[in-house]
């Protein structure tokens, strides 16, 4: 038995602890987002995020994350209230089939935490280890610019008011 912090919510999970966290979030906490690419961490379509450093969920076994903050794609936002990754790729339309998007905003998430204001050439090494086949590079790389606007506006007006 593990007990694994998924975005903000702890969850005891009965699972060999070799599993990879992609079958637990999957099968066990039916969290879809993550995808299985090529189960060799080559792809980067299972992108999660554990304490904020993206990471391929497909080689990454359980045993290592209890007390980890583990974030998924589903964790940013929701239908009705995307957060500011998921609402620039939505008004970039950033995916064409959809297959690697939640592993890229995982990524690029992790990314824009620590740096916000990355360079072109910060986001294209970074992004580097997931691949996109439908060719939206252009439109991902538009859409984490977006987000880095938004997530920076969001920062700005949360810390109105507040005196140093």
């Amino acid at each position: 038995m593990v007990t694994l912090k998924v975005n903000g919510q702890s969850h005891q999970i009965d699972a060999d602890p070799d599993t990879p966290l992609l079958y637990v979030l999957r099968d066990d906490l039916r969290l879809n987002a993550a995808k299985y690419g090529c189960g060799l961490g080559q792809c980067g379509a299972c992108t999660v995020m554990v304490d904020g450093e993206a990471v391929f969920s497909c080689v990454t076994p359980v045993m290592l994350l209890e007390g980890r903050e583990i974030t998924t794609v589903e964790g940013l936002g929701t239908v009705d209230r995307p957060g500011p990754m998921q609402q620039a790729f939505i008004e970039e339309q950033a995916a064409q089939c959809g297959y690697c998007i939640a592993g890229m905003m995982m990524r690029a998430q992790a990314l824009l935490q620590k740096n916000p204001a990355a360079t072109d050439e910060e986001i294209q090494a970074h992004m580097e280890p997931n691949l996109c086949r439908c060719g939206t590079h252009m439109r991902i790389m538009k859409a984490i610019r977006r987000a880095a606007n938004l997530m920076q506006a969001a920062a700005q007006t949360s810390g109105a008011g507040r005196t140093g």
